[in-house]
């Protein structure tokens, strides 16, 4: 049974590429899963160095998001995007496995 993929946006690969450069590291942002947050999990992101052999990958526009095995049980048919608006920019996740966020919209719950 294959898993459905994540996707990462254009906006979001964009913004990644631009982060990897200021920072001269490559362009792979890793998406996981933390207890907490005020509705149960919360999402972490980061640059990573390197692509772990069990990592579940997504690419787009030369930029590779990662998630680890047990972080994408929770995110599993996810989107990451980044966002703009007036409250600030960020990047969000549109998870169709949560049955709850929050309004800050970087945790949720199951």
């Amino acid at each position: 049974m294959s898993q459905p993929a994540l996707d990462l946006t254009p906006s979001a690969a964009k913004r990644v590429a631009a982060i990897a450069q200021k920072q001269g590291k490559p362009a792979i942002l890793r998406l996981a899963v933390d207890g907490g947050g005020c509705a149960g999990f919360q999402y972490r992101f980061g640059l990573a160095d390197t692509v772990e052999a069990d990592d579940m990958v997504a690419e787009r526009d030369g930029v590779t998001l990662v998630v680890d095995p047990m972080s994408l049980d929770l995110v599993q048919g996810a989107a990451v995007d980044f966002v703009e608006s007036l409250g600030g920019a960020a990047f969000r996740v549109t998870n169709p496995n949560a049955a709850s966020g929050c309004g800050c919209g970087s945790s949720f719950s199951i």
